[in-house]
């Protein structure tokens, strides 16, 4: 022990060998309650008498937090409105979401008016409707044709799927040569399967009425020749191709022309 203590002062030591201090905040030069002393405020930089906190400046610090934030008056059921960002143009509400078929491209105005097109060839169609390439009308045109075939014992779809898909293909090559503008992939399969309906009404008539005849030819020619007509009318409108609707129609009737053998035979 007396080893130990040879380097240290023995001033402040009791008898068994442990220093005592005086803790008492007056003595030792520290004020706990009101401020810290003048040297060490100027050595920081900071002045401890002025309350510090957001919106205040910290004594010669400069800092400057931007005010106070302000309290939270809203409820767990009705938020406060400053809270949800109503000023910074997001909003959760359902009211503000779009419709979900406009999320999805699905038009029920262009589908009619698509439909009618092709029903009606004479009829004047908004240009508008036919550049939306909507994919939707075709996909239900197509079951509903290979439903029909069903309805005779004929299990087809996968004839309909690849003659379809050659067909588009060899439109879509043919119809970029053609036109000056060019023309999308979906847009070709959205008019050739638009135009597909008038085949799903023969295949409707081939299950009442035997195909097989001079009636059947007759009619597979009036629908081929109405399928085609109506989808170079579409293409002539979208591409603005003016006098060359009979150059369109002519491969449109060759690709229909087999769908008519399907129905037939």
């Amino acid at each position: 022990m007396a080893e130990f203590n040879q380097g240290y002062p023995q001033q402040g030591m009791d008898q068994q060998g442990f220093f005592q201090y005086n803790y008492d905040d007056q003595q030792q030069g520290y004020d706990m309650g009101t401020q810290q002393p003048a040297d060490q405020q100027s050595q920081y930089g900071y002045d401890y008498s002025q309350p510090q906190g957001y919106g205040q400046t910290g004594g010669s610090g400069g800092y400057d937090y931007g005010g106070a934030p302000s309290p939270y008056t809203g409820d767990i059921m009705t938020p406060d409105p400053t809270m949800t960002g109503g000023g910074g143009g997001y909003s959760d509400s359902f009211e503000d979401e779009p419709p979900l078929l406009e999320e999805l491209g699905i038009n029920f105005e262009h589908i009619i008016q698509k439909t009618l097109a092709v029903l009606n060839p004479l009829r004047e169609t908004d240009p508008a409707a036919i550049a939306d390439c909507d994919l939707a009308g075709p996909l239900v045109f197509a079951l509903a044709f290979g439903g029909t075939l069903m309805l005779v014992g004929k299990v087809q779809f996968g004839y309909i799927y690849g003659i379809g898909g050659l067909g588009c293909l060899a439109m879509w090559l043919l119809l970029n040569v053609m036109s000056m503008t060019g023309v999308s992939a979906s847009g070709i399969v959205s008019v050739l399967g638009y135009c597909l309906l008038p085949m799903v009404i023969l295949n409707f008539l081939a299950f009442f009425v035997s195909l097989q005849g001079v009636f059947g030819t007759v009619s597979s020619l009036l629908t081929i020749g109405w399928c085609s007509w109506s989808a170079s009318k579409l293409f002539v409108t979208a591409l603005a191709m003016d006098k060359q609707q009979l150059l369109v129609a002519y491969p449109c009737a060759l690709l229909y022309g087999v769908f008519a053998l399907l129905t037939v035979f």
